[in-house]
């Protein structure tokens, strides 16, 4: 038996729709224009979501205003409610990236609504004489009102989700430092010996870097709060009521139970994407930070017989076709890798705002999908980072003090009693003769071995180090 069919037009023409479908004639047309990454807008559950709580909190202002029937805003509202609730998300078809500044989602989303709001009144799919698509789910709203208001709706969800990922993280790193804050090791700089800190010391640090991201992302999700819901076309209003506006905003609040308030220029907000360019930024600075957290955890543990060899990654699979035994940082490249995606997609939504021209940016697809993309790529990225990584990483104790031993930048604690040329000096002999600055100032009688045992403890500088930076 061959799949039935029903007819729908639109003023380009007419095409069938298999009778099982909600979507309707323009989703099929955006189906078939925009084959751009193979994927559809489904790969987005939360933003499909978040576009059926837009169209709920505008039925449910329709129908407060008298432009719905009883009959229609109860079909509307279970039909919002059931995608809400992850049902119907096959239907949303069209692919992410289109041309119409959202208006093939949009559309997608107002057929998918109508058709299953005419089943749940038992009537037939298609009959939009009792529920149409643009006459009733699109009443008093527009593509340019709709869709940037269900991407902020979508972000500020997804950032939560974010800033869990990264608290996981950060708690990681916490622990270690705990574990390991009475292991001994040599700082560096430019790559080079610096001065003794304990290894504690460094992942006290990556938790503090990751807390200070999460509070950037909690400011940023002020800015998703303001949106333009009632700005319709351009920011005028046009095609709604008076009073609509304000109580769209209301049951917006409601629906959402977020405190979503109305932008105070609906023109200028249509057409502005800074909160975008903003979230993307930080995106980025999240991404750079934890990848130079990575390129640290790849080379204190590198080698190992011919590395730093401080720290041990957890094994995670066999590094190398050719050479046996050889185990690669794989969850640390991983996440760089996403890190560098971020980086790009940053670039990429940057210039997608700046091309937006007059009073609306069309190019806010490629823009919800980059952030899209980019958040849960981290999100997953982190979450992996955590648990296959840091939670494993062990520390080498014994390399980490003896590259404090056998560093000639021991003389550094030195510099106030001796003075900086004088303790040059030091360091410059042991490098020549690879002795020991200890062995060497025992041999010139600079101090008494008691008194060089208590000047170049690591532990006191250590600890005069934790003094100076909680005075």
């Amino acid at each position: 038996m061959g799949t039935k069919h029903r007819i729908e037009k639109d003023f380009l023409g007419e095409k069938e729709i298999p009778s099982d479908k909600y979507f309707g004639i323009q989703s099929l047309r955006a189906k078939e224009n925009f084959d751009i990454t193979k994927t559809d807008i489904s790969l987005f559950p939360n933003f499909i979501k978040s576009i059926a709580k837009v169209k709920k909190a505008c039925a449910l202002t329709n129908f407060e205003l008298g432009d719905l029937t009883d009959a229609q805003r109860d079909a509307i509202v279970q039909a919002c409610n059931e995608i809400i609730d992850g049902k119907l998300h096959d239907q949303f078809i069209v692919d992410p990236i289109q041309g119409g500044a959202g208006t093939s989602t949009n559309m997608n989303a107002n057929e998918v609504i109508a058709n299953r709001a005419l089943e749940i009144m038992g009537k037939e799919k298609s009959a939009y004489e009792f529920i149409h698509p643009n006459n009733h789910i699109n009443m008093s709203q527009s593509t340019n009102d709709v869709y940037p208001t269900a991407i902020k709706l979508t972000l500020h969800e997804l950032i939560y989700k974010l800033k869990d990922s990264l608290r996981f993280l950060r708690d990681c790193f916490e622990e270690k430092s705990v574990e390991f804050k009475d292991v001994l090791k040599m700082g560096r700089t430019q790559l080079q010996d610096a001065v003794p800190m304990t290894l504690g010391q460094e992942f006290k640090t990556y938790a503090v870097m990751i807390d200070e991201d999460i509070y950037r992302l909690r400011e940023a999700q002020a800015l998703l709060k303001e949106v333009n819901l009632g700005a319709t076309a351009i920011g005028t209003g046009i095609n709604s009521k008076a009073a609509y506006q304000r109580k769209v905003i209301s049951n917006l609040r409601e629906v959402t139970g977020v405190d979503y308030v109305a932008a105070g220029d609906l023109i200028e907000a249509t057409q502005d994407t800074g909160a975008f360019v903003h979230i993307s930024g930080i995106l980025k600075r999240v991404a750079i930070k934890i990848s130079k957290i990575c390129n640290d955890l790849r080379l204190l543990s590198s080698g190992p017989r011919a590395g730093f060899n401080e720290i041990n990654l957890p094994p995670m699979q066999p590094g190398s076709s050719i050479m046996p035994g050889k185990v690669n940082p794989v969850i640390p490249e991983v996440v760089n890798q996403v890190a560098f995606e971020v980086i790009g997609a940053d670039a990429t939504i940057s210039i997608a705002c700046e091309g937006g021209q007059l009073q609306l940016n069309v190019f806010e697809p490629l823009i919800a999908y980059k952030l899209f993309t980019s958040i849960n790529m981290m999100r997953r990225a982190f979450y992996s980072l955590g648990e296959k990584c840091v939670k494993g990483i062990t520390a080498n104790e014994d390399v980490c003090m003896n590259n404090i031993l056998n560093s000639v930048t021991l003389v550094t604690c030195l510099n106030p009693i001796l003075g900086y040329e004088k303790s040059s000096a030091l360091a410059k002999e042991a490098l020549a003769t690879n002795k020991r600055v200890y062995d060497i100032i025992l041999e010139q009688e600079l101090f008494t071995k008691e008194e060089l045992d208590e000047l170049l403890k690591p532990e006191n500088m250590v600890n005069n180090l934790m003094k100076e930076t909680t005075k």
